[in-house]
Order: C-alpha cells, then sequence, then structure tokens
C-alpha cells in the first residue's frame, strides 16, 4: 500500500533515479565508526542532483524532485555532514572545496521559500508544497542546530576566495558564487514555521531568535557589515539580496525593547503583565455584576417584549437583570454571515513577507541584534540604503515588486532604531559627533523623497496595500526624524531640517495623497488602518507646526491654467502648418498675458492651514478613526490619544461635531465609557475620553433640540449639504459661475458681404452646426413676416389719415419726412441649447454680426439677447435669407482651396496688430508715407520729437520770455515753410537732369492724354461720392431744419486730403473751411465717411492706399485738397466739378501731425 500511494504521489521512474543518486554521493561506514565516507563518483553525483533540479522541476513546474530528495532527508544525511567534514585549514585542497561549492548549489534550491503563483500553480504544487515546507524547516533546524560543525561558516568559507578579490578581477563565476552564499544566508532566514501545519519539533530551534544566535555566533552578521558597508565599492549586485536578509531578521521586533537593558526590560514585561491582570480584573469585575448564582441549574428561559407587541426567547439567567442585558446578549447571539471576498487576495498568499505581527525576542537575541543594529547604522547604513535607492530608481533588472516595500520598511525601522538609541543614551555621554544625523543621512535627501511620493502615488493607484503600509511608515518615521531634528541643539540640523520640511510640505500633491489615503480605507487590515491613521496624525501636526513658524508658508499646487488647443483646431479644420501658426497667433495671444497671470498663481499659492484641516472634516476620514477607535480594549495609550486627537480637533476646533452624530458612532462612544466593557478607569487616557464623551453627547442633545431633523439624520452618513443644512438650518446656495465669454471674430478685409455671409456659413457646415443654421434661418423668416407685417399695418394707418386730412398732398411729404423707425425684433432661442449657443458659439455669433444683428449686453453678459436692429428693412432680411439658403447648398470657393476658417481672425488680434501699426507710425518706423513721398531717400537726421526738457523751477525770467499763441503759429508756419523748400530742393535734384529739355511730342501726348483720361475718372467718382452723400442727408432732415453750417467760434486744425493736380504747371489753391465742434460731430457719425485719397505728384502715378495717412512731407508737396461738404456746399461742389474747378470737402477738424507725433496749438 506504502509503495502505490508513493508510486501514485511521484513518478516510480524519477523516484528511482533520484534514490539511486543520493545512494551513491555517499553514507555512513561501517569501519570509520559509522563516519560519513564519499562515494567514489560524488562530485559526479552531486551535479547530476543539480541537472535534475534544473532540468526537472524547473523546466517541468513541478516539485517531484525536490519532494524525493525531501523523503530521503538528503540535506541532513549527505549535504550537511560533507560540509562537516571539510576542516577549516583545508583551504588548498580543490576536489573537497569543489565538493563543497557543489553541495551550495544544492542547498540554494532546496531551502529556497516556495510560493504559488496562480496562473502556474497546478495540483502537484498542492500535493508537495504542505510535505515541503516541513521539510524546510527541518533544513533550517539541521543547519542552525547541527552537533559537530558550523554550517553557516562553512558556507561563509566557500566564498570568502570569491569576496576577497576586488571587484574588477571578479569573474561571472566567483560572482555567482558570492550570490549563492547571500541566498542560502536569505533563504535561512527565510524560513519559519507554517502556522496551518503542525510543528515535528521544538519550534524554538527555528525561531527568530535561535537564527540571530546563530548568525551572529557564526560570524554572518560579520559578513552582512562587511558587504553592507562596501556596497557601491566592491560589491554593486549583492545589494537586493542583503535587503532582503535585513528584512527577514529584524521584520516585526519592536525597536524601543530591542534598546532596552535587562532592567528596563524586566520591568517593562513587569508593567506589560500588571496590565494585563488589570484588564482581567476588570472583565471579571464586569462578569461578576451579573454572574449566575447557585440556582442557574434549574436554567431560565424569558420572553422579550419588542416593538410592535413582538416577542422573543432569551436562555439564561443573566438576561433577567435588566432590559440591556436582555438586549446585549439578543446582540451578541445574532450572526451575521458576511459575504466572503470572491477575488484572492495575493498578499495573504505571501506571509514571508507580512511585517504587522510582532515577534518576541530572548535576551541574548536581543542583545546581539542590538550591537549589529548600532554597528550598521553607523557604518552600512548609507551606502547600503543609497544603492538600493539608485537601483530603485532606474529599475534595474535585479529589483523585484517585493524589493520596494522592503526597502521603505527597513527605511522606516532603522530610522526608528536611531531615534530609540538616541534617547537611551545618557546625555552625559552624548557628544557633538554621536548626537549628529549623519549616519542616516542617506535616506533624507531630495531623491528619496521623489521615491516615495512616486512609489505612494503608484501602489495607492494600483490598490498595493502592504506596500502602501510599508510607504505610510516610512513617510511617517521621515516627519519624526525631521521633527527631532528641528528640536536638536545643533544650528546646522535645525537648519537642515527648515529645509527638508519646506520641501516636503512645498507640495500640494502630497497634502491631497494623505487626505485621500485616510479616506480610501475600508478593510485593508489592523497594520493598514494603524499606519493611515498615523500619518495623517503626524502630517497634521507637524504642518499645523511649521505653518505657525513660517506664516508666509507657500505651496505649489496642482491645478494649471486652460491652455487653448491649437493641434484640436488644426485637426478639426484642417489647417496648414501656416495657418495653424497663424490661429495660434490669433487665439492664443488674445488671453496670453492674463493666462501666464492666472497659471503663476495656479502654480504657487500661500498655504492656508484652515483650509487644509477643514478637508478632514468628511464622513470617510471619521469612519476611519471611528474603525480604530472601535479596537479601544486593544490599542495602546498612543493609540489612543492618537483618535482622541483627531475627534477633539474635529468636533472643537474645526466646529463639525455634526459628523459624530451618527447612532453607531455615539453607541461606541457610550460604550467606552458606560458600556459592558468600558476602558479602564486607571488607564491614563481615560480622563481625556470621558470628557471628550461627556462634551458630544451633550452638543448632540442641544443640536436636537435646534434641528428635530437631526433625529432621522442620526441614522446616516452626512454629506457636506446635509452638514450645512444641520448647523445652519437651510440649504447652502451656491452661485452659479459665469460662463466665459468667447473670443470675438471678425473677417479679414478685402471680403464684400456676400463673401462674407457666405464664410460664416462654410464655417458652420463644416463644424457640423447645422441645426444652428436652421434656427438662424427661422429667426430670418419670422423677423421678415413681422417686419412685413408692421409695413402694412403702417401703410393702411397713413392711407386713412391721407384719406381723412383735406391737404393730402402736404401730409404724404409731411409722413415721408416724419416716417416712424419699425420696432427692434427679439431674437427668441428655440430652447435651452440655443441659449447657450448664442453666448459661447463664436462662429454662430459671428454669423449674427455679418447679418447686422445687435447684442444687448455687455461682453461677459450670458443673459444678453439679440435684436433685429430697425435699420434692417424687409428687403435687407429677405436678402441675407436668400443668401444663407444659396451657401447652405452651395458653399462658395475661394482662392488656392483656402478654407473659409483663413478668412475668420480674432477681433482683439486685429485690434492689437493695428495699435501696433500705430505707434510704429508715431514712432517714424512705419515707413508707408515716407515710401510713398520720400524727400530724397532715407537721410539720417535728428528726431522731430521734442526732447525731453529738465524740470527746473518758474522764475520771474522765465515768466517775461513766454509768447503768446500767434507768436507759436507764425514760428511753426514759418518752419513748415523752410520744410517745404527744402524738400522741392531736393526733389528737383533727383527728378530735374538735362535731359528734361529735350522735348517729344510723341511721349508728351501719349502723357497728357492720360492724365486726361485719369481727371475723368477722378471728377466721376467724386461726383458719385457727392450725390451718395447729399441723397443721405436729405433723407434724414426734417421740414423746417436749415441746411447750412454753423461757424464755431473755438480753435480748429483741419486736415486736407490731397488730390491730384490736372497738371505739373496747375497751382491747386487749398482753403480751410471752420466748422462747429459740434455740428461736424453730429454730421461724422450720421453719415459713412469718405475714405478716398488721391494724390499726384510730378506727373508720376502713385496711389496711396486706403488705410494710410498723410504725412507731414506730404502735406508739404500736396497743393490741392478733397474736402467733404454736406448740404448746399454739395451742390456748389457738383457745379464747380462740372466746371473743371477744383473741389474741396471738408472732413471733420484733426488734430495735425508731424513726425507721427500731435502738435497741439499751444506747443511747439
Amino acid at each position: 500500500m506504502e509503495l502505490y500511494e508513493k508510486s501514485q504521489t511521484v513518478d516510480p521512474e524519477v523516484r528511482a533515479y533520484i534514490y539511486s543518486l543520493v545512494s551513491a554521493v555517499g553514507g555512513s561506514s561501517t569501519i570509520d565508526d559509522g563516519r560519513y565516507v564519499l562515494g567514489d563518483d560524488a562530485f559526479a553525483c552531486l551535479k547530476d542532483l543539480n541537472r535534475w533540479l534544473r532540468l526537472y522541476d524547473e523546466k517541468t513546474n513541478r516539485l517531484d524532485v525536490k519532494r524525493c530528495l525531501a523523503e530521503t532527508n538528503f540535506v541532513k544525511n549527505d549535504l550537511l555532514e560533507i560540509l562537516a567534514q571539510w576542516p577549516e585549514t583545508a583551504t588548498e585542497d580543490r576536489l573537497k572545496s569543489k565538493i563543497a561549492l557543489a553541495c551550495l548549489e544544492l542547498l540554494v534550491p532546496l531551502t529556497w521559500p516556495i510560493e504559488l503563483e496562480d496562473d502556474r500553480t497546478t495540483i502537484n504544487h498542492h500535493r508537495h508544497l504542505p510535505y515541503l515546507q516541513l521539510a524546510q524547516v527541518g533544513y533550517k533546524r539541521a543547519v542552525l542546530q547541527h552537533d559537530t560543525a558550523q554550517m553557516l561558516r562553512a558556507a561563509v568559507r566557500i566564498a570568502l576566495p570569491s569576496m576577497a578579490l576586488p571587484r574588477s578581477e571578479r569573474s561571472a563565476r566567483e560572482e555567482g558564487i558570492i550570490k549563492l552564499l547571500l541566498y542560502f544566508i536569505r533563504n535561512i532566514a527565510m524560513i519559519s514555521q507554517p502556522q496551518h501545519l503542525p510543528s515535528q519539533g521544538d519550534e524554538t530551534e527555528v525561531s527568530r531568535s535561535s537564527t540571530i544566535d546563530a548568525f551572529y555566533d557564526q560570524d554572518v552578521l560579520s559578513l552582512v557589515l562587511a558587504v553592507s558597508s562596501s556596497m557601491g565599492d566592491e560589491f554593486v549586485q549583492q545589494d537586493v539580496v542583503i535587503l532582503e536578509i535585513l528584512f527577514h531578521l529584524v521584520k516585526g521586533v519592536d525597536v524601543e525593547k530591542l534598546f532596552m537593558d535587562k532592567d528596563q526590560v524586566a520591568s517593562a514585561d513587569t508593567q506589560e503583565l500588571k496590565d494585563l491582570m488589570q484588564k482581567e480584573k476588570a472583565m471579571l469585575a464586569g462578569y461578576a455584576k451579573h454572574a449566575p448564582t447557585r440556582h442557574n441549574r434549574f436554567g431560565t428561559m424569558i420572553w422579550v417584549k419588542r416593538d410592535n407587541d413582538r416577542v422573543s426567547t432569551v436562555t439564561g439567567q443573566g438576561v433577567i437583570t435588566g432590559d440591556q442585558t436582555a438586549l446585549y446578549k439578543m446582540d451578541a447571539s445574532k450572526k451575521w454571515n458576511k459575504p466572503k471576498h470572491r477575488g484572492t487576495k495575493a498578499e495573504e498568499s505571501n506571509k514571508a513577507n507580512d511585517f504587522s505581527d510582532s515577534v518576541s525576542l530572548t535576551g541574548s537575541a536581543r542583545h546581539k541584534l542590538r550591537s549589529f543594529v548600532t554597528d550598521f547604522l553607523d557604518s552600512s547604513f548609507n551606502p547600503l540604503f543609497t544603492h538600493i535607492r539608485k537601483a530603485l530608481e532606474r529599475e534595474a533588472d535585479r529589483v523585484q515588486a517585493i524589493h520596494s516595500r522592503q526597502y521603505f520598511y527597513l527605511v522606516s525601522w532603522f530610522l526608528q532604531a536611531d531615534s530609540v538609541r538616541r534617547s537611551s543614551r545618557k546625555p552625559s555621554s552624548i557628544d557633538a559627533e554621536d548626537n549628529s544625523f549623519v549616519y542616516i543621512a542617506g535616506v533624507l535627501n531630495q531623491e528619496t523623497f521623489i521615491l516615495l511620493n512616486r512609489t505612494l502615488q503608484r501602489s495607492f493607484d494600483e490598490k498595493n496595500w502592504q506596500d502602501l503600509n510599508a510607504e505610510m511608515r516610512c513617510f511617517t518615521r521621515i516627519l519624526l526624524t525631521v521633527q527631532e531634528m528641528s528640536m536638536s541643539a545643533s544650528e546646522d540640523d535645525q537648519e537642515i531640517a527648515e529645509n527638508i520640511q519646506n520641501r516636503i510640505f512645498y507640495e500640494e500633491t502630497t497634502h491631497d495623497r494623505v487626505v485621500q489615503i485616510l479616506r480610501s480605507y475600508k478593510d485593508q487590515g489592523f497594520g493598514y488602518l494603524d499606519a493611515c491613521t498615523e500619518l495623517a496624525h503626524v502630517f497634521l501636526r507637524n504642518l499645523e507646526r511649521y505653518s505657525k513658524q513660517n506664516v508666509d508658508l507657500q505651496v505649489r499646487s496642482k491645478r494649471r491654467a486652460r491652455r487653448k488647443n491649437v493641434a484640436k483646431l488644426a485637426k478639426t479644420t484642417n489647417l496648414t502648418p501656416g495657418e495653424e501658426a497663424d490661429a495660434n497667433n490669433d487665439g492664443a495671444e488674445e488671453e496670453a498675458e492674463d493666462e501666464v497671470q492666472a497659471f503663476r498663481a495656479a502654480r504657487e499659492r500661500k498655504f492656508d492651514f484652515a483650509r487644509f484641516s477643514a478637508r478632514f472634516t468628511t464622513q470617510a476620514c471619521v469612519d476611519t478613526f471611528v474603525a480604530l477607535t472601535r479596537y479601544y480594549n486593544d490599542l495602546s495609550t498612543e493609540q489612543l490619544k492618537r483618535a482622541h486627537r483627531f475627534f477633539y480637533r474635529l468636533a472643537f476646533r474645526l466646529d463639525s461635531s455634526i459628523l459624530l452624530f451618527r447612532v453607531d458612532i455615539l453607541h461606541l462612544f457610550h460604550g467606552m465609557i458606560k458600556g459592558l466593557r468600558p476602558l479602564e478607569q486607571e488607564s491614563s487616557a481615560y480622563k481625556e475620553w470621558e470628557e471628550l464623551v461627556k462634551q458630544v453627547f451633550r452638543r448632540c442633545i442641544k443640536k436636537l433640540q435646534e434641528r428635530k431633523e437631526l433625529a432621522v439624520e442620526m441614522l446616516f452618513s452626512k454629506i457636506p449639504a446635509t452638514v450645512f443644512f444641520l448647523e445652519h438650518g437651510y440649504d447652502r446656495e451656491v452661485a452659479k459661475r459665469t460662463p466665459r465669454a468667447p473670443a470675438e471674430l471678425e473677417m479679414k478685409s478685402g471680403l464684400g458681404r456676400e463673401e462674407q455671409i457666405g464664410v460664416a456659413v462654410s464655417v458652420l457646415i463644416n463644424q457640423g452646426k447645422l441645426d444652428a443654421l436652421e434656427w438662424v434661418k427661422d429667426v430670418l423668416a419670422s423677423a421678415v413676416e413681422e417686419r412685413q407685417s408692421w409695413h402694412d399695418a403702417e401703410a393702411a394707418k397713413r392711407s386713412l389719415e391721407r384719406s381723412a386730412t383735406p391737404d393730402g398732398a402736404e401730409t404724404e411729404i409731411a409722413d415721408q419726412q416724419n416716417d416712424p423707425k419699425a420696432p427692434s425684433i427679439a431674437v427668441k432661442p428655440k430652447d435651452e441649447d440655443s441659449r447657450i449657443a448664442l453666448y459661447k458659439d463664436k462662429h454662430l455669433r459671428l454669423l449674427l454680426k455679418v447679418l447686422d444683428f445687435q447684442r444687448l449686453g455687455l461682453g461677459d453678459d450670458s443673459e444678453a439677447s439679440w435684436i433685429v436692429p430697425s435699420s434692417l428693412s424687409v428687403a435687407d432680411l429677405r436678402t441675407n435669407l436668400d443668401l444663407i439658403k444659396k451657401y447652405e447648398y452651395d458653399p462658395p470657393t475661394f482662392e488656392e482651396g483656402k478654407p473659409p476658417e483663413s478668412f475668420i481672425r480674432s477681433a482683439a488680434a486685429a485690434r492689437r496688430t493695428k495699435r501696433a501699426f500705430e505707434s510704429d507710425s508715431e514712432d517714424g518706423t512705419s515707413g508707408l508715407d515716407e515710401a510713398a513721398f520720400e524727400p530724397g531717400g532715407p537721410t539720417a537726421r535728428p528726431s522731430d520729437a521734442a526732447p525731453k526738457a529738465k524740470r527746473r523751477r518758474l522764475t520771474r525770467r522765465n515768466e517775461g520770455d513766454e509768447i503768446d499763441d500767434e507768436e507759436r503759429e507764425r514760428r511753426a508756419e514759418a518752419r513748415r515753410r523752410k520744410e517745404a523748400e527744402k524738400n522741392d530742393k531736393i526733389k528737383s535734384a533727383l527728378r530735374v537732369s538735362a535731359l528734361d529739355d529735350e522735348s517729344d511730342e510723341e511721349a508728351d501726348a501719349v502723357f497728357f492724354a492720360l492724365e486726361e483720361e485719369r481727371r475723368k475718372k477722378m471728377r466721376g467718382a467724386i461726383r458719385n461720392t457727392l450725390l451718395a452723400e447729399q441723397n443721405a442727408l436729405a433723407g434724414g432732415r426734417k421740414k423746417n431744419t436749415s441746411t447750412g453750417n454753423k461757424i464755431g467760434k473755438g480753435k480748429k486744425s483741419t486736415m486736407n486730403l490731397h488730390a491730384g493736380r490736372e497738371s505739373d504747371d496747375d497751382d491747386v489753391a487749398s482753403a480751410d473751411d471752420n466748422y462747429d465742434e459740434e455740428h461736424s460731430s453730429r454730421e461724422a457719425s450720421a453719415r459713412p465717411s469718405s475714405p478716398m485719397r488721391l494724390s499726384s505728384d510730378d506727373g508720376m502715378d502713385r496711389d496711396t492706399p486706403l488705410s494710410s495717412r498723410p504725412s507731414a512731407d506730404a502735406e508739404g508737396r500736396a497743393k490741392a485738397t478733397l474736402t467733404e461738404t454736406s448740404g448746399n456746399k454739395a451742390a456748389a461742389a457738383l457745379a464747380s466739378d462740372d466746371e473743371g474747378d477744383d473741389v474741396r470737402v471738408a472732413r471733420p477738424a484733426r488734430r495735425p501731425l508731424r513726425a507721427g507725433f500731435v502738435i497741439d496749438s499751444d506747443s511747439e
């Protein structure tokens, strides 16, 4: 039957091969008194067994070979015996060294911890795993408790020759030997007794204390110190293995007890025993109140009457003492079948990397470990952890996911060890050097903080709760260490602590992360709960202290200013790279300055601690600390104070006690003080909790009297809106944020009205806004109908009035002159989307603007309305509607295949360009007028702008030298004549030569013909302009309104536009007409201006651009002016134009300019 079971477990053929190889390695000799003797081919058999492990178990993902070797007890009976027979003096025996190395090569895979992976686990693993785990515990016991030799020392001797070589001279084989040794030490430290399997010996032989004793006695800890102190110089690839060894040695060890002497440990153990006995006494006292009597043998069964006349049966005499006891027993008898977690928790499958369980050490192990930790902090902490941190940052191949957790846990553990060591020293034995923090400076730099923040966020996002637990412990310990540095007597330490705190608290993302971690607790375990609450408590206290010391604390916020996505615009509109750049300039430059300022304000702002602490006033944060408080009977004094400080801050300092007014929280608080299992009254935290609970209940009763709704809300968690209502009695009024107005668009110059409508319609079609276009058509159709109805009604009304009036002709003339304006038509959006589009859609607003619709209200008023103005006639509205219908189905095409979006620009960008152009013109750098009327090319001369005069006090002599306005005008006129004469001389020198005297009749005839044709064209253009002006004025003039021009009394300065001279020899006189300023401004605003400018110089055809200004040189050369007239002056101008005389058209007075600067009449 036994053979049959073995054949079912492992393949019989594999078992036969392994058994034969094990037998051939060696065995006990009957000749040498039972001593172990190697076989003839022992070395070859060891190599074959190693091949079986690699090629069969590892390749096929099975555990059969390890199972066979465990059944034969190969490690204890063969491998360890071979190493025990290797004398320390046999360093030159190469065969024994090779056999010892072969034994080490087998020990490493046999002691390697077995971890089950979900994607690779088979039934073979589950069949062999319990047996192999118990076998590995036996391997560790045999290694640590060997009778005749020190196995760990023998293993160290194997790798010493390789370690003695410099790193530059080591080969890959020697580096592998060192790794084998370190992995073997790691495996021995990692193996522990499985809790779910029965023990096969004394568990103390494989405990943590026995491991530390063996490591210290066999110089393994000295080896770890040597390798750690040389990390980065002589050793590089071994850092993560040393990290694992340290982790499995110190995890779960109480640091405070580690640095206590014997008396302190005895006192601490005694106090702990007293506390336990006190808890037992309190528990028995509470039980004695309702202890059963001798009559309980009769049994008791009672009915408990509940609501709605329901009755429940409860047994036991304890229930007759009171209603609360009966109800408590009923609650205790209830069983809740909590839904099981359906997913697999990977953390539970690997208990070897769990550090939440505490470990107790013996006195000798504590002394040895304390000596090792002290030496490690003094010599090896900085080089090892700096090297590992660099490996984690660059994600080296040797780094695994578990190493990050081990790194941060060890950092927190050793920082706490350094703190306890520093505080345990006597003040007289402390010198300046020993009290410094240089031994742990390797983890207090900016690189470590960056790595810590990055891994914190990644673990939180990926929900790696065990990793996050270690990182939170590390962060908390760093904060406590920095706090100790700030309280140090050394000024250098205080300065360093100030710098570190500034770096930590500067990032607002760190503040957000602490709050998010506290809110996210659900069921991650007590270790995680303790770590997250401690981090929040320490971070909040340190930040509060630091913000009080630094009133002007600045933090960098994660929020950024909104930027325009030009690439998205280019994608949607198919812009070319050049057009994309133009769009970037037109769109982004509009708010560049404001955006930069907003970006800076969002990046850095002043820190407000009250605002930050208010973020903890949420129900999720309260629930996390309530979950911690539920363990109040098992919490330490420090943990009880931590929860008390949070609730006190919440209820009284932040005035958010309403969050505590929940039935389960109040029941918990009552149970802590007056319940069946209350806090110990002898505890140091009892008085504080008693006062807190009393004040919370007092406030709850007071609030219940004020807000009757609280009686219902006590059953539920509270959202911010509910909290505000319960505090103030009314709902919070949330002010709606006004949306940002879109950028104003306009058409580029050079487009006619029809083309502008076509561009606006095409843009809406390209963007797929057909609904908006259809709505505009409906608005226009409705406006046409409404406007036509109004005109029809007015016409009918006028006809009735004419029929009732005897002098109908005069009434008709008066009606035409007093024709009332049509009322404006309000544009009503059809739905909410249309209303929002009228404000946010800049292209829709551009179409309405092109259609001459008007918007009533400010630019940022989202409720502003649009109207169809009175100036739009029925014909205009019909024309607009027809154009939209035309371009909707037949979009216009443009030159070179340009999209319609290229004809649109930002109005703000256009205004900036115009201002820049005007600024350049005033500075004399524009060059338009100079290029058109250059006297002699570019000349180097001083600026015409008057130099900035020095301020000086006014004296009587200066007062006597002042000149009046007439003298100033006279001098200015003299300077202008002098300038004109100089320009004429320059022009003569440039244009006139000896060849001008030679005459060419044919050329002269062609020239005069062209001049005559140009004169005729000019005469027609002037006539058309004046006729249009006269018609516009006649239509708006009332019957008795005077058409004459009024003469003003003030000073006037006019600017005359240049007209072309009829010939080079004609002398055209310019005259200035004085108008009243009010009349001129009114007429200028009532009629469209004529922007026509014509000039001719010395027979050369030079056309001035319509937008250019007349320069000072042009004024000097121009002898004929064209000025606008109105009313009767227009008719006179037409008559004089027919006779071939020069026509003067008066324009509104403009201030004189010279070299781009305004010349006032009272200053030169």
